[in-house]
């Protein structure tokens, strides 16, 4: 995944590198227009920052690509451990957002205003967790009861995945490459939403259960009806994070143009 991030740097450097007259002093300015215009040329072509978003703490760099568009790329991470109980289950949670994202910045009236189209990349599952039920500790797969056997309780992993790619637009107001040759640094703040598609979940349980009575005693990864009841709390889980295949990004940061 990183190297999605470091090819759009890469081929931006190439590009501006290659420009005519990059790099290269410019000959003396015919009137004041031209010497504004000489000046915007060298106010800066980089800029690098750091932000707090939605997605977590990260960090960007943005380069020049022409008077109105920029090209960012970043990362941005975010943890998050927590335990919880869900029909008589044990869980261990753990949000784990790790994503690179590249954006091709367009700003429309030369100003800080501006809109974007860009891709997010997750570089591990998001959301993952641990499972555990006590030997003779009652609890419920799809809406059927089970008991965890004493002599080989149930125990098991489970994750929420999404797409690993995903589509964003944002718009918002700040750049982190300011035009003015004056001008380093930048607050800036986006708003806008990617497109993830909707989660999905998985669940893997070893052990043995038994009938609600205590008695009856199989194993897990052999017992048809339990698998039935595996798959039916896996869809259970998606349903009710169907909405979440659209992920809202907010982000405020910090940058500086060089």
């Amino acid at each position: 995944m990183k190297a999605v991030a470091c090819s759009v740097v890469i081929a931006v450097l190439s590009l501006l590198v290659s420009r005519p007259g990059f790099g290269q002093s410019q000959p003396p300015a015919a009137a004041t227009g031209a010497h504004s215009s000489s000046m915007e040329e060298d106010a800066g072509r980089i800029g690098a920052g750091v932000k707090l978003s939605t997605l977590g703490g990260g960090a960007e760099v943005a380069l020049r690509v022409t008077e109105r568009t920029n090209v960012r790329a970043g990362f941005n991470v975010i943890t998050y451990s927590r335990g919880f109980n869900k029909d008589g289950i044990n869980y261990n949670g753990q949000l784990n957002f790790k994503s690179f994202e590249a954006h091709y910045d367009v700003f429309p009236w030369a100003k800080s205003f501006h809109i974007s189209g860009g891709v997010l990349v997750y570089a591990a599952d998001p959301i993952t967790a641990t499972a555990s039920v006590p030997g003779n500790q009652s609890f419920t797969l799809g809406g059927v009861d089970f008991v965890s056997d004493p002599a080989n309780p149930v125990t098991g992993n489970g994750k929420i995945v999404f797409n690993r790619a995903a589509p964003t637009v944002t718009f918002g107001f700040g750049n982190l490459v300011p035009r003015s040759e004056n001008k380093h640094f930048s607050i800036p703040v986006e708003f806008g939403v990617a497109f993830q598609g909707s989660p999905k979940a998985t669940l893997g349980l070893t052990g043995s259960v038994c009938d609600p009575t205590g008695l009856n005693c199989r194993l897990v990864a052999s017992d048809p009806t339990v698998q039935n009841q595996i798959i039916s709390e896996q869809n259970k889980i998606n349903n009710s994070m169907s909405f979440f295949k659209v992920y809202p990004i907010i982000s405020v940061g910090f940058g500086y143009k060089f």
